[in-house]
């Protein structure tokens, strides 16, 4: 079996079973079961696969037409162009989660004062403040990067990544900011859960069956994490600060917020409103 036949078998297989890009799918879990990158899979694509490689090659198949997403399978995902450690102890970052942390970085780039302090509610993988700790290391303004979770593996992960990347964030084992005192923050970031329980058949079975439900599900209307979040940074920020969040359902978000002052909504690349954006009064 050499490296092209056992590409093309896999991605064979990954179409058969209508899984998504087949032939990238293929060449992620045959470059993790040889641990090489894409290149050399061409430059070697009539070398004979070891025994060893077939068997962690045919078993990354079988967990991905097994539904499995490739990112548990390979432990990895890309995001703002770092490498994350991922499980499933972990929501898988996602490219539009990108928006989130640029309109995180121009309120940061904007701030008049030499020191800012940012707080991640519900960090995950770390994907959000590690990102944030790192790509502030250039600005004038000094910004303290803090994270929260109420889940201990996944802080576990997001301390991992820390330390990978060698980004200082501050983590803390909490529901929302509960362990923050009032007023310590001037912006707060937010990808809460924000599917509804009633669609939870709807999802991809990907989704709904290997990411963690505490991340993915608020209640029957998707909405319950903003009712509890919206409050909590109200406390936690001070006067004038801003609240960035993911959204579900904008415009009932935006109804939450009409106590706030400078309300916006931001799209993402597909024109989906993806960011809220909110200054406390």
């Amino acid at each position: 079996m050499t490296v092209r036949t056992a590409l093309l078998q896999g991605q064979q297989l990954l179409e058969d079973a209508h899984i998504s890009e087949p032939r990238l799918t293929a060449e992620v879990l045959l470059m993790r079961a040889t641990g090489h990158d894409r290149s050399w899979l061409y430059a070697h694509s009539t070398d004979e696969l070891s025994e060893l490689w077939w068997i962690h090659y045919g078993r990354y198949l079988h967990q991905r037409l097994q539904g499995k997403p490739s990112q548990y399978i390979v432990g990895h995902q890309e995001f703002y162009g770092r490498d994350f450690r991922v499980t499933p102890a972990v929501l898988i970052p996602r490219p539009e989660t990108e928006g989130l942390v640029e309109a995180a970085l121009a309120a940061a780039n904007a701030a008049t004062n030499t020191a800012i302090a940012i707080l991640d509610i519900g960090a995950g993988s770390g994907a959000i403040a590690i990102t944030l700790s790192l790509e502030t290391k250039s600005l004038t303004t000094q910004a303290r990067i803090a994270a929260s979770d109420i889940s201990l593996p996944a802080l576990a992960i997001a301390k991992d990544n820390a330390r990978a990347l060698q980004a200082q964030v501050e983590f803390v084992a909490c529901d929302l900011g509960s362990a923050f005192a009032d007023g310590a923050f001037d912006l707060i970031v937010s990808n809460p859960p924000y599917v509804a329980e009633r669609d939870r058949p709807t999802l991809q079975p990907e989704v709904r069956d290997h990411e963690p439900a505490l991340a993915l599900f608020a209640g029957d209307d998707g909405l319950a994490l903003y009712r509890r979040l919206i409050p909590e940074a109200a406390r936690l920020l001070r006067p004038g600060g801003w609240l960035m969040m993911e959204l579900g359902d904008a415009a009932a978000v935006r109804e939450m917020l009409h106590d706030w002052h400078d309300v916006e909504i931001q799209n993402d690349l597909a024109g989906i409103p993806r960011v809220v954006i909110a200054r406390r009064p």
